[in-house]
């Protein structure tokens, strides 16, 4: 059976759910267990018949967030890039980075592992594709060092993994700082 394309309104609808639980998630510090879905049905403007049509399940909307999430990350580098220098627009982009780990954070442990691992490895090419571009337009620019790359980074941001969610607040922009920091071509010895 052919799947056949949503309505306007129901693609509206599924957008704002969408909306309305990444809101609720960012408010909620990510903490899935927070996320009522009578409550994002509610902020989204929807009954919960219309919640379930699309999402027939908590872990269902939350793949979609994640989804949704990770798109708006690699859809802002373009616009980045035009707007600032190199190094500047990669640092905008490692702090909304930041939001994403919260959000992603919370969707890991939410997810059974297996549809985790489906969800991860269809799309995370796109977060690397989407960083290696800032890095290749930094080192263009001589503001960027060389023999850095994506994989290098992400293995750098993993430290936002083992910030307490407590801490992440203060901790998360200084791991971005030091990292920026990092990517810095060295100073010629004086």
């Amino acid at each position: 059976m052919a799947s056949r394309e949503l309505r306007s309104d129901a693609v509206a609808n599924r957008d704002r759910i969408v909306e309305a639980a990444r809101a609720e998630l960012s408010r909620s510090n990510g903490a899935i267990d927070d996320l009522k879905l009578h409550g994002v049905a509610k902020a989204a403007g929807v009954g919960q018949g219309t919640l379930y049509r699309h999402f027939p399940t908590r872990e269902h909307l939350l793949a979609e967030v994640y989804r949704h999430e990770l798109t708006q990350l690699v859809d802002a580098v373009p616009p980045l890039l035009a707007e600032h220098p190199p190094l500047m627009a990669l640092t905008h982009w490692l702090h909304r980075l930041v939001e994403y780990a919260r959000v992603k954070r919370g969707v890991m442990a939410a997810i059974e592992a297996s549809a985790w691992h489906d969800l991860y490895s269809g799309q995370h090419h796109r977060l690397d594709e989407a960083l290696g571009t800032l890095l290749d337009r930094g080192k263009a620019a001589g503001q960027v060092r060389g023999g850095v790359d994506a994989a290098d980074v992400i293995l750098l941001l993993g430290a936002l993994s083992r910030i307490p969610e407590a801490e992440w607040e203060p901790r998360a922009g200084t791991v971005v700082t030091v990292i920026v920091d990092g990517l810095r071509p060295p100073r010629e010895p004086v």
